[in-house]
């Protein structure tokens, strides 16, 4: 697995999280923090159908997002999700899940189009959304779950 490279939103430091041998970030399970001001960074993995269960295991709320390289709605959604993510760094985990390399869990969460968002609290499915959405809706729609 390689390591991933993150940006801290509030200093700007570049910080090399090492994945742990299921391929999570950062191996700790923790949200990973900057090395340089101790701030949240963003939390997102891309997640795999063998490791996906232990992607839930965190204190915080899980949103997955469902996506495939050639569909153009998940490629306009990824970066709005990505931004949210780092918006909330520190109280959101953002897992990325390919669903044609990925169907087992897909199929797992009757998941028919794609972008499908899922956002678990606690291990459990508290709200879904289908479709692209902007950063506004998004907000909207999981405000009430993640504060």
């Amino acid at each position: 697995m390689q390591d991933t490279v993150v940006s801290c939103p509030r200093c700007g430091a570049k910080n090399r999280l090492k994945p742990d041998a299921g391929g999570r970030a950062p191996a700790s399970g923790r949200a990973p923090a900057c090395g340089k001001c101790r701030s949240p960074l963003p939390w997102v993995v891309d997640g795999t159908d063998i490791g996906f269960r232990r992607e839930l295991e965190v204190p915080v709320p899980v949103l997955v997002d469902f996506w495939a390289e050639w569909c153009a709605p998940c490629r306009v959604t990824a970066p709005v999700l990505e931004e949210y993510a780092g918006e909330l760094a520190g109280r959101l985990k953002l897992v990325r899940m390919n669903v044609d390399r990925n169907p087992a869990t897909a199929g797992q969460f009757h998941v028919q189009s794609i972008p499908t968002m899922i956002l678990f609290r606690d291990g459990r499915p508290v709200e879904t959304m289908i479709g692209a959405l902007s950063k506004n809706a998004l907000r909207e729609r999981l405000t009430p779950h993640v504060g």
